[in-house]
């Protein structure tokens, strides 16, 4: 079993930026690939970023290439991601998985999650 836990979610302006964080426990971090999805209200959830399990290879959405980045520090047991040039349509509630072995980008492939943050930009 792997706990996840998000962290730095809030309300910013059009323009600004943040750091979100997932913490995990239990099993062995460095064997699950990362990944941050994001639902907003009345839509669908939808995949954000996700990072492999050595951090050498990262994927992205289109929609947030060259704004968000995903990182990961296998010593802490955690993964960042650091979102900058953040638009009223990031607006959501973003979601840390795991998976065990290469990273998707499909939701349903991630055995675990964390409880979500919110994060809200205003223009």
């Amino acid at each position: 079993q792997v706990q996840l836990v998000e962290s730095g979610g809030g309300s910013v302006q059009a323009g600004g930026s943040l750091r979100l964080s997932c913490a995990t426990s239990g099993r062995t971090f460095s064997d699950y690939a990362m990944a941050w999805f994001r639902q907003a209200p009345g839509k669908e959830r939808e995949f954000v970023a996700a990072i492999y399990w050595n951090g050498g290879n990262t994927l992205l959405a289109d929609s947030v290439k060259g704004r968000f980045t995903i990182s990961r520090d296998n010593a802490k047991n955690t993964v960042y991601r650091q979102v900058n040039s953040l638009k009223p349509e990031d607006t959501a509630v973003y979601y840390c998985a795991a998976r065990l072995g290469g990273y998707s980008s499909r939701s349903s492939t991630y055995y675990y999650w964390g409880q979500g943050t919110q994060v809200t930009v205003s223009s």
